[in-house]
């Protein structure tokens, strides 16, 4: 039985302090439905490409994705440029060429948390364990279509972002209490920020 078993992350000394980012297509579910399962993979294979070249222009490396979530992560240092990869996904994502062909507009929401994670492989792919991963899914989960929603330390690790708070939030394993603030200035699309 135990050579069923995937290999897990190998201890470490220290954790990596980290920005972690979510996003998520909204209504993927009604898109199934509705469109033949030929063009629903297609368009799900080209959203989550997209999605992934995005984060990864912005200098996020990918860790996962789930049918149509994707997962990055930037050095906490880079919180700044995980939220402008965050917001510029939203207008990549409303601007498929595929989906208009099909009589669709993408939306996505986004989550992004910060702080220690402890980084390995896990079936040959890098993984990322601890409460920032956790958070980004429960902060993604809350947002809107169109929205990102950021935690109180991802403002303290690029405090000029610009966003406003959201009412309180109670995030499933997070308490009832949890502050997250929307971001309100997107990207601009075609501009790139500089990498430290």
């Amino acid at each position: 039985m135990n050579e069923s078993l995937l290999p897990l992350p190998g201890p470490q000394d220290q954790a990596t302090p980290a920005c972690m980012v979510l996003v998520d297509l909204v209504g993927s579910t009604r898109l199934a439905r509705h469109l033949p399962l030929g063009n629903y993979t297609a368009l799900m294979a080209e959203f989550v490409q997209v999605m992934i070249l995005t984060l990864e222009a912005r200098c996020g490396q990918v860790l996962q994705h789930q049918g149509d979530a994707v997962l990055a992560w930037w050095p906490a240092a880079q919180a700044a440029h995980a939220c402008a990869a965050a917001q510029e996904a939203h207008g990549r994502a409303a601007r498929l060429t595929l989906a208009a062909q099909l009589g669709q507009t993408l939306r996505v929401r986004a989550g992004i948390s910060g702080g220690d994670v402890l980084m390995g492989v896990v079936g040959g792919q890098m993984s990322a364990y601890g409460l920032p991963v956790n958070y980004s899914r429960r902060l993604c989960d809350a947002a809107q279509a169109g929205q990102t929603l950021v935690c109180d330390e991802v403002l303290r690790l690029a405090p000029a972002l610009v966003s406003e708070l959201c009412p309180p939030l109670d995030l499933r394993g997070f308490g009832d209490d949890c502050r997250a603030h929307r971001l309100l200035a997107p990207a601009a699309a075609g501009t790139r920020m500089k990498v430290d």
